[in-house]
């Protein structure tokens, strides 16, 4: 289920005019699910792709991940000298129903860097 959602996420982003620079990138531990750019702006995009239930996608970003990511995030900047002007941590919700459609919601600037 996460990896059609991912490709979902991309899909989304690629029609919506995002360059897909990496996908699942890690280093360490630590893994970035997309990395999209578009105009001059690089965002972190972590997808969040769940069924229905009592806890939907966008409530699944906790503290600890948002760590992980920014931390991901400063680590593909190191490796990617000059790649971007501006910096920001996106969310890509999929919501899987059973028997529809996904319901797949781009929230750029989801939260920042010192959350």
């Amino acid at each position: 289920m996460g990896r059609s959602g991912e490709a979902l996420a991309r899909a989304r982003l690629e029609r919506d005019g995002y360059e897909i620079l990496d996908r699942n990138w890690r280093s360490g531990r630590y893994e970035l699910d997309l990395v999209a750019s578009r105009g001059g702006v690089v965002a972190f995009v972590e997808v969040k792709t769940r069924r229905p239930g009592p806890q939907r996608a966008v409530e699944a970003l906790d503290p600890t991940q948002r760590l992980r990511i920014r931390r991901a995030a400063e680590s593909w900047i190191h490796a990617h000298p000059g790649v971007g002007r501006e910096f920001r941590f996106d969310l890509v919700t999929v919501d899987v129903a059973r028997g529809g459609p996904a319901r797949v919601e781009h929230i750029p600037d989801a939260f920042h860097g010192d959350d």
